[in-house]
């Protein structure tokens, strides 16, 4: 049996899994399954867990490695697990020598003790990112992931994820270009650049450059590049380059996700945020003046610990002030030791109803945007047989077309979740 890697949480798991793949099948493993978890709620670790025990029961053979964000967070639990057969750090899943090491620790018939079962490295004390050039995805997908970061120097109060990914640390220009010239030589219509926080780009690299003269360079160097695009960014780190090339460049996707959390200054304030509510509504109405077009999309957190709910008023409010089309909602989740967990906290079943709300809005405003596109010309990403995206990001249902093309389709109306044309 080939080893298989299960990918939970971001797009930048996505990407690591499929480094994570290549060093496995070099290590010579057979008969694994890798977890590559995700930390950021307790739901998702839950899902990890609850994966780990069905795998097992399904196929009792296999051994089971479990590698990232929560691994790194939560390791002996883990461990503890009778189903898990190793633990691997978020740094060192990335890395040759680990995969090596757990082929030889199996052979020897070690793990078998808890603290036998870890192989997790200080992720604070990895200060630098080795570039992992991948020649093409394994999925065959033609929207493929990119990264650029990875960790974070930001301490929001509500967020375990930078002692899960370490500090922030860049990879270099010119690797970056490399990679998406290779991807793009493979036939990868569409590269997302990713990381943990984006817009921290090159702040320890050399020259100290910035995410939009990353972006300038990747569309200047590749040209046979049809689309880039951006995965989440912090907006009050958007840099002058990246608003140029927003403004300027047709293949750079017009659709930007930000992280804003809340509408509210006060809770900005205890989560430890760096914009206020004017921030985010200003840097909105900036873009579209750049990028009449441009579709925006954003994390909010509902029911964050001391939120009323005038506060939360405030939060919904910004899907109608920002125009936002895509909505990512976040019922709060207490994470062990962060600050957030020592504050007062909101009730359960507010927060299920606020998230309940916030998710409404956000339909109401996808079907608002998708009713605006009759009538338009699009250019369509076929990702499957069945479905496909526009520039802007959205959904249109195909049928009969050739994954990895870039169509030209006339938008003719809506099934109230995918645009429909021809």
């Amino acid at each position: 049996m080939s080893v298989d890697v299960l990918t939970f949480g971001c797009r930048l798991n996505a990407f690591e899994s499929e480094v994570i793949a290549r060093e496995v099948e070099r290590a010579g493993l057979s008969d694994t399954v890798v977890i590559n978890s995700c930390a950021v709620t307790n739901e998702a670790v839950a899902q990890a867990r609850q994966s780990i025990r069905r795998l097992k029961r399904e196929r009792p053979e296999l051994r089971i490695v479990v590698t990232g964000c929560a691994a790194q967070t939560q390791p002996e639990m883990f461990a503890e697990m009778a189903e898990v057969d190793r633990v691997v750090g978020n740094d060192d899943k990335m890395r040759s020598e680990a995969w090596r090491g757990a082929r030889a620790a199996f052979d020897a018939g070690f793990g078998v003790g808890t603290s036998e079962k870890i192989a997790v490295a200080d992720i604070m004390a990895v200060k630098e990112m080795a570039p992992h050039l991948l020649d093409g995805f394994k999925s065959g997908l033609p929207r493929v992931f990119v990264q650029v970061q990875n960790g974070c120097d930001h301490r929001c109060t509500f967020c375990i994820i930078p002692y899960g990914r370490g500090n922030s640390r860049s990879v270099p220009m010119g690797a970056v270009v490399e990679q998406v010239r290779t991807l793009a030589e493979r036939g990868h219509a569409e590269i997302v650049l990713t990381g943990v926080d984006l817009t921290s780009y090159g702040a320890d690299l050399p020259g100290t450059p910035k995410l939009g003269q990353l972006t300038k360079q990747i569309l200047r160097h590749v040209p046979e590049l049809r689309r880039l695009r951006i995965s989440s960014i912090d907006s009050i780190e958007a840099d002058r380059d990246l608003l140029d090339v927003i403004a300027s460049d047709e293949r750079l996707m017009p659709h930007l996700h930000l992280s804003l959390q809340s509408g509210d200054d006060l809770i900005l304030k205890r989560m430890k945020r760096r914009h206020s509510r004017n921030d985010a509504i200003e840097f909105c109405a900036r873009v579209r003046r750049l990028r009449p077009d441009i579709t925006l999309g954003a994390d909010i957190i509902a029911g964050f610990p001391t939120e009323t709910e005038d506060m939360f008023t405030r939060s919904q409010a910004l899907v109608d002030e920002c125009d936002l089309t895509f909505l990512h909602v976040f019922p709060y989740s207490k994470r062990p030791g962060t600050p957030a967990a020592r504050m007062p906290q909101v009730a359960g079943e507010a927060i299920k109803n606020r998230a309940r709300r916030l998710r409404a809005a956000g339909d109401a405003a996808l079907q608002k945007r998708l009713a605006s596109e009759i009538g338009a010309m699009r250019q369509v990403l076929i990702e499957s047989a069945t479905q496909g995206r526009t520039e802007h990001f959205l959904p249109v249902a195909i049928s009969g077309e050739t994954p990895g093309a870039v169509r030209a389709l006339a938008i003719n109306g809506h099934d109230g979740a995918r645009l429909t044309g021809h």
